[in-house]
């Protein structure tokens, strides 16, 4: 038996006590959660989510692609969305190759060259990576109605989140000499 036909056999068990057909499309708590589609992340269960609670959209990275986006802007503009969180996570296969060398290695093995994806969106630092879909949604013109825009990380280690924050720039006064100031002061 295959692994479809075990979770089909689990979903004729389910439907028997199916209580969810009360709830709205509209996502409960207004947030959506992009998070990557490692299978080792629960996203309802870390972050203590319901069924209905929020919009959960995944991919390989948890990145913010063209399908995300209009996904992102149905979810705001037709159901009403107002937060967006986005959980990347420790060890993360998109940490492990270079889009160009997978390429070059997936057109070795199959003999193909293929158009479709034309990135795989591999990264070299979690943190920018996750502050770089921060920024893609932020500056998208019609999901600038939403509140909160942040970014998360998830140990996958310690089952922890850690949120990323942006680096705000130095903040430059123009002071006084420090001989000057004590002058002044006495």
């Amino acid at each position: 038996m295959s692994a479809t036909d075990d979770t089909l056999r689990a979903n004729q068990i389910y439907s028997l006590t199916f209580s969810h057909k009360h709830l709205s499309r509209s996502p409960e708590r207004k947030l959506a959660v992009l998070a990557c589609m490692d299978a080792r992340i629960d996203v309802e269960l870390i972050l203590g989510l319901r069924v209905g609670d929020a919009n959960v959209l995944r991919n390989a990275g948890a990145l913010v692609t063209e399908d995300i986006l209009r996904s992102l802007i149905l979810s705001h503009h037709l159901l009403g969305m107002e937060e967006v969180m986005i959980v990347a996570h420790t060890g993360c296969g998109m940490l492990s190759f270079k889009d160009e060398e997978l390429k070059a290695r997936l057109h070795d093995m199959t003999g193909a060259a293929v158009v479709s994806p034309q990135s795989f969106g591999a990264f070299a630092n979690l943190e920018e990576s996750v502050l770089d879909q921060i920024q893609k949604v932020r500056s998208h013109p019609w999901l600038n109605g939403l509140t909160s825009v942040r970014g998360f990380i998830y140990d996958v280690e310690t089952g922890r989140l850690r949120e990323v924050m942006e680096q705000s720039p130095a903040l430059s006064y123009d002071l006084p000499p420090l001989d000057t100031a004590l002058e002044e002061i006495s």
